[in-house]
C-alpha cells in the first residue's frame, strides 16, 4: 500500500493485520485477504482469511484477534506453506483465550477463477470451536458438516473487509458485493495515463459510470461519493504511482460503504451489540457499520 495514501483506517488497528504476502517481485501480490466478524468465546472476535498465489504455488492462512480485549494477545496463526508441501485436505488446530479451535479443509477439486488464490466452488474451510461451527466457506457444505461432526453454523459472520490484488494493463476488474442481501456487482477501474491524450480516470459499476476524473495529474488522489444498491458508498482513489512512479508501485481504490442503524436489518447484519463499528467524524451520525473494499492495482507492461 502507498505509503503516503489518505485512506482513514477502515475498522481499527486489528483490520490490517494480515501478513504481507508481497515484495519487490510483482509475481508474489497475488492476495486477497479477507475479515469477518463472527462471536467465540462469549466474545466478538475478528477473523482474517488470506488466499494466496504465487510461483511455487497457492495457499491460505487463518488468523484470530479479539478487538474487545483490553491487551489484545498475540494469537496465533494457521498458515499453509503452498500445496506442493502440504495436503489440500486435512485439518488443524490452535489456541485462542485457552480454547481449542480447529481449522477444517478440502480444497482437493477446488476451482478458481481467473488464475486468482481464491476458490470459487468445489470446496469448503470451516472453523469450529467447541463442537459448533463459526465460519464456514465454500459449497461443499455437506462434506463439511461430515468431515468436522459439529453443530450447525448459527449465524452467519459479517463481512468487515476485503482486500484484493488486481492487475492489467488499462482496464482493472472485479466483483464486489457491497450488502449481504444485495447483489454481486462488476467493477471496471480504467485509466488513460500514456500517449497524446490527458490522463483520466474512469470507474464504472455493472457498466455505469459512477466516477469520471479529468486532469488526472492534479487530481491524482480524492475521493466521492457513488450510490450502490441505494447506499452511500465512499470511494477514495490515490494513482500517484501510475503517473509519477510507475515502476516502484501500484494504485490503490477504497470503496467504503456506510450503513446507518436503518439499514443494518435489511442488510441482514442482525443485532449491532459489540460489533467493531469506526466511529467517523463530521457526519451526521456518530456510529456507522459497513463493508470496506480495499483495490491495489498493479500495472502489468
Amino acid at each position: 500500500m502507498v505509503a503516503s495514501s489518505p485512506f482513514p483506517s477502515c475498522f481499527g488497528e486489528y483490520a490490517m493485520q494480515v501478513a504481507e504476502m508481497s515484495s519487490g517481485n510483482r509475481t508474489t501480490h497475488n492476495l486477497i485477504a479477507c475479515i469477518y466478524c463472527t462471536k467465540l468465546c462469549s466474545c466478538y472476535h475478528v477473523i482474517t482469511i488470506s488466499w494466496c498465489k504465487n510461483q511455487t504455488g497457492q495457499g491460505f492462512s487463518v488468523a484470530v484477534d479479539n478487538p474487545s480485549a483490553a491487551a489484545s494477545p498475540s494469537l496465533p496463526k494457521v498458515g499453509l506453506k503452498p500445496w506442493v508441501s502440504w495436503k489440500k485436505q486435512g485439518k488443524k488446530a490452535m489456541e485462542v483465550d485457552g480454547k481449542r479451535v480447529q481449522i477444517f479443509w478440502d480444497m482437493t477439486a477446488a476451482k478458481y477463477s481467473s488464475g486468482g488464490p481464491e476458490p470459487q466452488e468445489s470446496f469448503y474451510l470451516a472453523i469450529v470451536f467447541h463442537g459448533q461451527i463459526l465460519m464456514l466457506l465454500g459449497d461443499k457444505k455437506k462434506e463439511a458438516y461430515d468431515a468436522t461432526q459439529a453443530k450447525p453454523l448459527l449465524k452467519e459472520p459479517i463481512l468487515l473487509s476485503r482486500r484484493e490484488h488486481i492487475f492489467g494493463k488499462k482496464y482493472y476488474n472485479t466483483k464486489a458485493q457491497f450488502c449481504e442481501s444485495g447483489r454481486s456487482h462488476d467493477i471496471v477501474i480504467e485509466c488513460h495515463s500514456g500517449g497524446a491524450r490527458e490522463p483520466r480516470l474512469c470507474v464504472r459499476v455493472d457498466r455505469r459510470i459512477v466516477v469520471h476524473v479529468k486532469r488526472l495529474m492534479w487530481k491524482f488522489r480524492g475521493n466521492q461519493t457513488i450510490l450502490v444498491d441505494g447506499l452511500e458508498v465512499e470511494l477514495f482513489w490515490d494513482v500517484h504511482n501510475w503517473l509519477f512512479n510507475p515502476d516502484l508501485g501500484n494504485a490503490v481504490f477504497m470503496f467504503q460503504t456506510y450503513f446507518p442503524s436503518s439499514h443494518l436489518k435489511s442488510c441482514n447484519y442482525g443485532e449491532q451489540e459489540s460489533f467493531p463499528v469506526q466511529v467517523f467524524k463530521g457526519r451526521d451520525f456518530e456510529k456507522l457499520s459497513g463493508f470496506s473494499l480495499l483495490l491495489h492495482a498493479w500495472r502489468i507492461e
